[in-house]
């Protein structure tokens, strides 16, 4: 176990230096949650942020390397991309809508088609 030492005190080095970066307007996500994730793409020389909707199915890691799988339909075939939720890539996060959901993955979701890939509104927790 002396990596794992070495590699989580390294990492704790890395969240020390890069907390005052961290991005402190991410909302408080959760899963079952639709968010909106502006995402910077770079084409030629220019820059634009190009937004990503959907519902998050699945939540990973935590601290500096806290991760979201993020699922939506697009013209009829699902489309799950991985966002690392401090990445510089990362424009920004919105928060759309609650979803009450009873599971910590929603990979369930992936045979679902249709009206059943819906997510009950959760009211008992603010935006």
């Amino acid at each position: 176990m002396k990596a794992q030492e070495i590699i989580s005190s390294i990492e704790a080095e890395e969240i020390e230096k890069f907390k005052q970066d961290l991005k402190k307007n991410i909302p408080l996500l959760y899963i079952g949650d639709t968010v909106k994730v502006g995402v910077r793409i770079i084409e030629g020389g220019k820059e634009r942020v190009q937004p990503y909707e959907g519902t998050i199915i699945a939540m990973r890691n935590g601290g500096i390397n806290e991760t979201i799988t993020v699922r939506r339909i697009f013209q009829g075939v699902g489309v799950e991309r991985v966002f690392l939720i401090h990445s510089p890539r990362i424009a920004s996060i919105k928060l759309i809508r609650r979803g009450k959901v009873r599971r910590a993955k929603l990979y369930y979701l992936r045979k679902r088609i249709g009206k059943a890939t819906r997510v009950k509104q959760r009211f008992d927790r603010s935006l």
